[in-house]
């Protein structure tokens, strides 16, 4: 398969989705996943503190750690907050509907979890990488970061096409995980301080994205994370990688060089 062709926009509408008309499992697993690696919020919906349970959505940034587990900053003056301290349970629904003729048509995913605080710097870092304008209020004293703990999620990929999971059977590998995480800071400085042009490349040649100068921010067992001043861009890989080595056969090979 040739790298030289960009990725056309109706790809984007469907991620992992091979034949929309005949889903699989596999396949809804991997949509649900990759949706979720490429989105920068969410509708979050907690349950109201002084409203006698009543929902409430608000629109909240998320990134996803290594192992697919959502990432958030709130501020303790937010209602979120105040619901999450009396009932951590929520969900996240995040979605590509919004620009469809008919968004019933579209996909999107919900995630069901408990959202506590996370005072490990790798999650900071990794929410300050998809969202670096947050670091002009991330180190105010009544700002704290979360992480969501998954533990379902339903998946719709447009009429008669839905299906509930539970957390294993869409959460990255904490194994492969942990692995990427390790190597993810060195692979970044790497493939930016040394291959610039290779970074170049994955967002103008396989993404169809203008303008040279693009780094990389983020990697994960399922892709990376370019960004040009203003402009973000999501590069998924073939398939999951489990291991430094894996990640650097996997951005040879959309490099074009093997």
């Amino acid at each position: 398969m040739s790298n030289k062709k960009p990725i056309k926009k109706s790809q984007k509408s469907n991620p992992g989705i091979a034949n929309p008309d005949k889903i699989d499992r596999a396949q809804f697993s991997r949509a649900s996943r990759l949706m979720m690696r490429g989105a920068r919020s969410a509708v979050l919906s907690t349950a109201l503190k002084s409203g006698e349970g009543w929902p409430y959505g608000s629109l909240v940034s998320v990134a996803l750690d290594s192992d697919s587990s959502p990432l958030m900053l709130f501020s303790t003056l937010s209602d979120h907050t105040r619901n999450l301290a009396v009932d951590s349970r929520a969900s996240l629904l995040i979605e590509e509907t919004s620009r469809l003729k008919n968004p019933q048509t579209g996909p999107r995913v919900s995630v069901l979890g408990r959202i506590n605080k996370t005072n490990d710097e790798r999650h900071h870092r990794r929410f300050l990488a998809l969202h670096p304008e947050a670091s002009l209020y991330a180190g105010f004293g009544d700002f704290n970061f979360f992480k969501m703990t998954v533990e379902r999620i339903h998946f719709v990929g447009g009429f008669a096409k839905a299906v509930w999971f539970k957390a294993p059977d869409i959460l990255t590998d904490s194994k492969a995980a942990a692995a990427v995480a390790k190597a993810e800071v060195g692979v970044l400085a790497h493939m930016n301080e040394d291959h610039p042009n290779a970074v170049d490349h994955y967002a103008n040649v396989l993404l169809g994205r203008r303008g040279k100068g693009w780094t990389m921010t983020g990697i994960d067992p399922d892709g990376a994370d370019l960004r040009r001043g203003g402009r973000i861009a999501r590069l998924e890989f073939e398939a999951p990688v489990t291991s430094r080595t894996q990640v650097r056969q996997e951005l040879v090979r959309l490099a074009g060089l093997n």
